[in-house]
């Protein structure tokens, strides 16, 4: 058989394959999630997926979204590297226990207060990412896919996503 150029037997076959991984990936969900994807989702996902590009944008977008976590843990690291290194400076230029108190209280407050600053732009950066991840999946044609801030629709997706990345690790029958 070319791979390039499938007969309608074989896509058949594929698509076939396809939507029963998906009804058993869907099957072993919680009940909660498994209403919001029905067959006809399951059937559209599956149609998307006989063509690999879908396979390999959820790839490149979860490396995407690996990476960016990486830089914003790092990004708060620093941050709270940075905390230590002026609780020490400013402890060590004092002498009395007293005024050492006085700072470190001080200090611990503006700390905690730029540490809930950063980890909101943290979080709003990755909502941001979710967007983008919703938006290229939506223009890519991809079924269940839109742009959202509703929880359970976006765990809808993430599970729409596990199932992707999951089959792209099976041998599908070509």
């Amino acid at each position: 058989m070319d791979i390039h150029n499938p007969t309608p037997q074989d896509l058949q076959r594929k698509l076939y394959f396809l939507v029963e991984q998906l009804q058993n990936m869907a099957g072993a969900l919680p009940s909660k999630y498994q209403m919001r994807l029905p067959y006809e989702l399951l059937s559209g996902l599956a149609n998307s997926l006989l063509n690999d590009t879908i396979f390999e944008i959820v790839k490149g977008l979860m490396e995407i979204q690996h990476v960016t976590e990486k830089h914003l843990f790092q990004q708060r690291l620093q941050l709270l590297n940075q905390h230590k290194i002026q609780m020490q400076e400013a402890l060590s230029s004092l002498d009395k226990e007293e005024e050492k108190l006085m700072a470190k209280s001080a200090l611990l407050i503006k700390h905690k207060e730029e540490l809930k600053q950063t980890d909101m732009k943290l979080v709003l950066q990755l909502d941001q990412k979710v967007v983008d991840q919703q938006s290229i999946l939506e223009k890519a044609g991809v079924p269940g896919f839109y742009v959202t801030n509703n929880p359970t629709e976006i765990q809808v997706q993430m599970r729409l996503c596990d199932f992707i990345i999951r089959l792209s690790k099976m041998e599908i029958p070509s």
